[in-house]
């Protein structure tokens, strides 16, 4: 069994008030994915408290303007530069796929800001290497129903539950990045970075897998400048997310409906122009035949495209069924 595990172990029993270390959860590669993007201040302590419960801790720098990337490697990383900000689903991306190279059997995600506390870690990796969880969500209010919860996420998660996937609404934080994934789940899952956010996409798809699911509590560390800036991020990530559920289930509803009803107005517009046209009581202008011509042809590719994608989303699930 490796060091990195040891550790992990000595130090759960010990939070579990057992002295004795328990060495017989069999040898895991534990790696940790840390998305970062001008966390110079903080990336440093993060890696080198993570090294303590993992064996791999990656570093998915997106572009940073500061030493974030410098620091993460001489704190121990294995970092991966973006040349270009491509946000923090990519990063995740990169970061499972450079996981799987390294031959992580377990992979957590994890913020590198100081938000998430590296020693839950083996936490949230003890039901994977049990055997009893295919993907592990930290939540901060799973044991705590008297624990205040702030509005916003109130808000984010009824819309979550109306508008997405149930497997998403079925955690109590599901917007949260301090996940753990067994690697066979990542595989069943397929990452698809372009279709939806890389985590709650395949929380969104566990269900199609037979994926297991579950949550453990979490403790976090919050920044002060951070309390402004959370409830903007957090309500802009759960309509990200409705949106490309509904974008992947119920692409009609997203595309032919508002498609139709844009087509319709077009051509009901040039229908006007035409009857003022030919009776001489109007003339055509070049904004608002501008506008129609843009209406009819938003609005049929619109519809087009929904129709395209849900045959596709159909034959989809037809194939997986069988």
């Amino acid at each position: 069994m490796n060091n990195q595990l040891s550790k992990v172990n000595c130090i759960q029993t010990t939070v579990d008030k057992k002295i004795k270390c328990n060495a017989g959860s069999g040898s895991k590669n534990i790696t940790v994915i840390l998305p970062a993007y001008n966390e110079e201040d903080s990336i440093g302590s993060i890696v080198l408290l993570t090294k303590l419960y993992s064996d791999n801790v990656i570093v998915v720098d997106d572009a940073s303007s500061d030493r974030t990337a410098e620091i993460a490697k001489n704190a121990g990383a294995e970092v991966i530069v973006h040349q270009a900000n491509r946000g923090r689903d990519i990063a995740l991306d990169t970061g499972f796929k450079a996981a799987i190279n390294l031959g992580a059997d377990v992979i957590v995600t994890m913020s590198s800001n100081g938000h998430h506390n590296p020693a839950d870690i083996p936490k949230l990796v003890d039901p994977i290497i049990k055997g009893h969880a295919d993907i592990v969500n930290g939540s901060l209010y799973l044991n705590s129903p008297d624990k205040p919860t702030q509005i916003y996420h109130r808000v984010g998660q009824n819309i979550l539950g109306k508008f997405t996937n149930k497997n998403l609404y079925k955690t109590k934080d599901s917007q949260t990045i301090f996940r753990a994934f067994s690697v066979s789940a990542i595989n069943a899952a397929h990452l698809d970075s372009q279709s939806m956010t890389v985590d709650n996409w395949m929380l969104a798809d566990a269900g199609k897998s037979n994926l297991r699911i579950k949550e453990v509590e979490i403790g976090a560390h919050r920044n002060f400048g951070d309390q402004v800036k959370d409830p903007i991020k957090y309500i802009l990530g759960v309509l990200k997310t409705v949106l490309m559920d509904i974008e992947n289930n119920k692409p009609l509803y997203l595309y032919s409906v508002p498609g139709f009803a844009l087509a319709t107005c077009g051509f009901y517009m040039g229908l006007r122009f035409l009857e003022a046209t030919l009776l001489g009581i109007g003339s055509l202008h070049f904004w608002p035949l501008s506008l129609m011509v843009f209406l009819s042809i938003a609005g049929v590719y619109m519809t087009m495209r929904g129709i395209l994608m849900h045959s596709f989303v159909e034959v989809t699930a037809q194939t997986e069924s069988v």
